[in-house]
C-alpha cells in the first residue's frame, strides 16, 4: 500500500508595497546580476494582499567569485539591497513583475570543453569554483594522453572537493569532412572558381584535397558547400570523377582543415568511425560518465553503441547529438533510444536553413522534456568571448531563451577550450541563467511527462513532492542508488533545489548535468532514521538549509531503499 506522510499548507498576508516604493522596485532591476531573484508580480485581483511562502535557497559553501560584470558601484549597495530583498516574502504564479527574493543555487547546469586555455590543474579549479558542471573532451581536437591529463585532473577535483562534483562528458569526432593541408591560407574571392578533389596531398591555390572518398558523389551540381558552417560558401559548378569544380559565392580566408557541409544533406558515413570507437573504447577505460555522439541519423546507431556498453558492463550514459539534416525526421526514436540530447546548433544551421534552428532547439527541448531526458543547447553561445571579455546583448538573450526553454545545461565550446577569457564566460554564464531562472514560474512542467513515467508509483510521488515544494517553498531531499528518482524530480521542475544523496560515486557525477540537482555523496547506514539525521545535519554544516527551514523527503524510486517495494512516502521535516 502506498502511503503519503505529513502534507499542509501554509498561507501567510503581506501587505503590498504602495507606490511609494518606486525607487526600490527600480534599484531591485539594477542590482548586480550575483543575486538572481524570483519575480513577484502585483495581484490584479487582490488590491492589498498576496497569499504565499516562498522558498529559500542559500547558496553552497564554495569559494566565492568575481561576478562578471559588477561595476564598482555596484559592489557598495550590494548588502544593502539584499537587506532589501529579504524582506519581500511574496510568491509568483507568473514571470512578470519587479518585486523579488533573492536565490543563490543555480539549477541550470554549465558544460565547459577543456582545451589548451583551461587544461591545467589551476584553471580546471577555477572553472568548476566558477560555475562548472560538466567537463566536454572534444576528441576531434588532442590525443589521448591530452585527454587522460584532463581526467585525472577532474578525478582529483572530485577526490578533494567537499561539495562539489564535475562529471565527465567525452564528445565523439564523428564523420565529419574536412579539407586538407595547405602551406599557407588561401583567399577566395567571390566569383573565384575553386576546386575540391578526393586525391591525396593536393593544397594549392585553386584546389585543395578532401579527406572523404565519397564526397564526389554525394554532392551534385547546384549544391552549395558551407566553409566553417557558413562562414564561406562555394556552389558547385560540374564534377569529374575525383574532383568538384565550385564558384565562390561568399569568400574569405580558407585555412587547413576546415570543416564541409553540404546544404540540405548529409554526408554517407557512418555516424561511429573507427577512431570513434577507439575514443569511445578510451572512455571505458577511464570510467568518463556521458558519451555525446556526433551525427547521429537513426536510433540504430544508440542502440549499437549501448550493447557494446553492456558487454563491457560499462555505465555510461548516451547524449545523442541532433546536428545533421538526417537526423531531424527521425528525431523521436533517437531521443527515445538515448539517455539525451545535445543541440548542436553550428552543423545543424550548415546543414538547414539557419532560420530553422531556433524552431529545432524549441522542438528538441520540448521532446527531451516530455520524455524524461536530459537536453543540452550548444555552440556559439558566448562566441564572442573568445576574444572579446564582454559578450553581446543576443549572445545574453541566447542563454536566456535556452534556460527559459528548459535545458537541462547550456554549453561553452571554443569559448573555454582556446579562448581568452574562460573563466569570464563561464561567470557571464552563470550570472545570465541564475537571473533568468528567476523570473520562471515555479511548477511549470510537461502536460505529457507523465506518459512517459505512467508505469512507475515513483512519477506520481515525483508530481506530489514538487507540489509540495513548490506549495510550502521547501527543498527537496530524496536518496538514491541508480539516480532514477532525482533525475525524475528534477523534469518536474521544482521551485526548490533537489539535494540527491546517493552512496554511488559514478551516480553522483552523473546527476551533476541534471537541472535543480545537488548531488551529494554519503555512505548509507542500515537505520533509515540515522541517515536521514545525517543528511539534514550535513545540508545544514554546509549552509545549504538552515535551521528551522522545512524539507520535503521523498522515498520512491526503483530500487527501495529502507522501505518496501510497495510502500513510498513523502514527509515534511524541518531542519
Amino acid at each position: 500500500m502506498s502511503q503519503v506522510v505529513a502534507t499542509r499548507s501554509i498561507h501567510t498576508s503581506l501587505t503590498r508595497p504602495t507606490s511609494g516604493s518606486a525607487h526600490h522596485r527600480a534599484q531591485t532591476l539594477l542590482k548586480p546580476p550575483t543575486f538572481a531573484s524570483k519575480v513577484l508580480p502585483l495581484q490584479r485581483n487582490s488590491p492589498s494582499k498576496v497569499c504565499s511562502r516562498s522558498c529559500l535557497v542559500n547558496a553552497r559553501k564554495s569559494a566565492p567569485t568575481e561576478v562578471v560584470p559588477v561595476s564598482p558601484e555596484d559592489d557598495s549597495k550590494i548588502e544593502e539591497e539584499l537587506q532589501h530583498l529579504r524582506g519581500i516574502q511574496q510568491l509568483s504564479d507568473t514571470s512578470v513583475g519587479m518585486w523579488s527574493k533573492p536565490t543563490f543555487r543555480r539549477k541550470t547546469k554549465i558544460v565547459c570543453t577543456i582545451g589548451p586555455s583551461t587544461n591545467t590543474k589551476e584553471m580546471i579549479w577555477k572553472l568548476a569554483e566558477a560555475g562548472m558542471n560538466v567537463a566536454r573532451l572534444n576528441m576531434s581536437h588532442g590525443d589521448h594522453a591530452s585527454h587522460q591529463k584532463v581526467i585525472d585532473l577532474v578525478k582529483e577535483y572530485n577526490a578533494q572537493s567537499k561539495d562539489n562534483v564535475i562529471a565527465i562528458m567525452l564528445d565523439t569526432k564523428g564523420p565529419e569532412v574536412r579539407s586538407g593541408d595547405l602551406p599557407q591560407p588561401i583567399n577566395l574571392t567571390t566569383g573565384q572558381e575553386f576546386t575540391f578533389t578526393i586525391r591525396r596531398g593536393v593544397g594549392t591555390a585553386d584546389c585543395v584535397s578532401v579527406n572523404y572518398d565519397d564526397f564526389v558523389n554525394d554532392v551534385e551540381v547546384g549544391d552549395m558547400l558551407l566553409v566553417d558552417g557558413g562562414m564561406m560558401s562555394l556552389m558547385v559548378k560540374s564534377k569529374t570523377e575525383d574532383s568538384v569544380k565550385c564558384e565562390v559565392v561568399d569568400g574569405g580566408e580558407l585555412k587547413s582543415r576546415r570543416h564541409l557541409n553540404v546544404r540540405g544533406k548529409s554526408a554517407t558515413l557512418p555516424s561511429i568511425t573507427e577512431k570513434d570507437w577507439d575514443d569511445i573504447k578510451f572512455g571505458v577505460d577511464n570510467k568518463v560518465d556521458f558519451y555525446a555522439v556526433s551525427f547521429v541519423k537513426d536510433a540504430q546507431v544508440v542502440h549499437e553503441l549501448k550493447n557494446y556498453l553492456k558487454s563491457c558492463d560499462a555505465d555510461i550514459h548516451v547524449i545523442v547529438k541532433i546536428e545533421s539534416a538526417d537526423s531531424i525526421p527521425n528525431l523521436h526514436s533517437i531521443i527515445t533510444a538515448s539517455d539525451g540530447a545535445m543541440v548542436a546548433r553550428g552543423d545543424l544551421g550548415a546543414e538547414l536553413p539557419i532560420e530553422e534552428v531556433p524552431l529545432l532547439q524549441e522542438e528538441i527541448i520540448s521532446i527531451c522534456r516530455s520524455m524524461g531526458k536530459a537536453v543540452i543547447v550548444a555552440t556559439n553561445m558566448l562566441e564572442s568571448m573568445i576574444v572579446h571579455p564582454t559578450p553581446t546583448r543576443a549572445e545574453v538573450s541566447d542563454i536566456a531563451i535556452a534556460v527559459r526553454e528548459g535545458s537541462d545545461a547550456v554549453m561553452l565550446s571554443g569559448e573555454t577550450a582556446h579562448g581568452k577569457f574562460p573563466l569570464k564566460a563561464v561567470k557571464v554564464m552563470h550570472t545570465v541563467a541564475l537571473r533568468t531562472e528567476a523570473t520562471i514560474p515555479d511548477g511549470q512542467m510537461p502536460p505529457n511527462i507523465g506518459q512517459v513515467f505512467k508505469n512507475h508509483m515513483s512519477e506520481m510521488f515525483a508530481y506530489h513532492a514538487t507540489m509540495m515544494s513548490n506549495t510550502l517553498g521547501t527543498s527537496t531531499v530524496v536518496f538514491t542508488r541508480s539516480g532514477f528518482m532525482a533525475v525524475l524530480l528534477s523534469h518536474y521542475r521544482p521551485s526548490g533545489t533537489i539535494f540527491a544523496f546517493t552512496d554511488q560515486k559514478r551516480i553522483q557525477q552523473r546527476l551533476a548535468l541534471y537541472q535543480g540537482v545537488c548531488p551529494i555523496y554519503m555512505e548509507f547506514s542500515e537505520d533509515a532514521e540515522e541517515t536521514f539525521t545525517r543528511a539534514l545535519d550535513l545540508l545544514q554544516k554546509q549552509g545549504m538549509v538552515k535551521s528551522g527551514e522545512e524539507v520535503a523527503l521523498v522515498q520512491s524510486g526503483r530500487q527501495p531503499i529502507w522501505r518496501f517495494q510497495s510502500t513510498h512516502n513523502i514527509q515534511v521535516r524541518t531542519v
